[in-house]
C-alpha cells in the first residue's frame, strides 16, 4: 500500500492524482493508494509520502493533533519515504519560522531566504519571498530517485513555493541544489528517505519521473 499521509496540512489532491499518474506509468495499478488519516493505517503502509504546505509551525501542530508522530516516525525508519515542501523541512531539527522544532531526522534548521543571506538579483535588487515558480534544479549526485534526471548543465526544471529553505549540517544529506540569489539546498537524501522542498506533483515529466523511480525505489 502507497500511504499519502493526510494529517490536516498538505496539498493533498494534487499528491494524489499524481500518485495515481506515476504508479499507472509503472504498470502499478493494482496497488492501493491511500489517503492515511490513522497511526495504525500508516504502519500498515509499504511506502509512504509525507506533504506538508503553509507555516512549518501550524504542520507541526497539525501532525502532533492528528496523534500521528510516533508512527510517522516508525515509518521514516523503516519503510520508503517521501518528504514535500514542508513535509521535508519537517525533517530537520527545526526552523526559524516560529522557532519550531522538528522531527530531527536530519541534523540542521531551516532558516529564511533573505536578502542579506545572498538572495539577490544580479543587479544587488532583493529578490522577492516567497520564492514562487520554476527554478532549475542540479542533482548533485546518483540516486534512484533521481534516475533518468541524471546531472545536466542547465539542470531540470521543478515547481516551488517558500519563504524558507533547509540548511542540512551534513552536506552529504544534500541531493539537490537551486539558485535563488543564494544556494538553496533543495532536495536531500539518505537511507530509505528522500525529501524535497519543491513540488514533483506541480512539476511536470521530471516531477512525474522522480514519482515512478520513488514508486519502485527498494533503499
Amino acid at each position: 500500500m502507497i500511504a499519502i499521509v493526510d494529517y490536516g496540512a498538505g496539498n493533498i489532491r494534487s499528491v494524489e492524482r499524481a500518485v495515481h499518474a506515476a504508479a499507472q506509468a509503472q504498470g502499478l495499478t493494482a496497488q492501493p493508494i491511500c489517503l492515511v488519516r490513522e497511526p495504525e493505517e500508516l504502519l500498515l503502509a509499504d511506502r509512504v509520502l509525507f506533504p506538508g504546505q503553509g507555516a512549518m509551525h501550524d504542520c507541526m501542530a497539525s501532525l502532533e493533533a492528528s496523534g500521528m508522530r510516533a508512527a510517522l516516525l516508525e515509518v521514516i525508519r523503516t519503510r520508503p519515504f517521501f518528504g514535500i515542501c514542508v513535509g521535508q523541512q519537517m525533517l530537520l531539527d527545526g526552523s526559524e519560522e516560529g522557532d519550531t522544532p522538528g522531527l530531527g531526522i536530519f541534523s540542521g534548521r531551516v532558516v529564511r531566504i533573505t536578502a542579506e543571506r545572498g538572495a539577490r538579483a544580479a543587479n544587488g535588487d532583493a529578490l522577492k519571498v516567497p520564492h514562487m515558480g520554476w527554478n532549475s534544479v542540479r542533482f548533485v549526485r546518483d540516486h534512484p530517485v533521481t534516475r533518468g534526471l541524471e546531472a545536466r548543465h542547465n539542470g531540470h526544471w521543478f515547481y516551488f513555493v517558500h519563504s524558507f529553505v533547509a540548511c542540512p549540517d551534513q552536506p552529504s544529506d544534500i541531493l539537490g541544489q537551486a539558485d535563488y540569489g543564494m544556494t538553496l539546498s533543495c532536495a536531500l537524501a539518505r537511507d530509505n528517505i528522500v525529501a524535497t522542498q519543491f513540488h514533483p506533483e506541480k512539476s511536470a515529466e521530471a516531477g512525474l519521473q522522480m514519482l515512478q523511480n520513488f514508486l519502485v525505489w527498494n533503499p
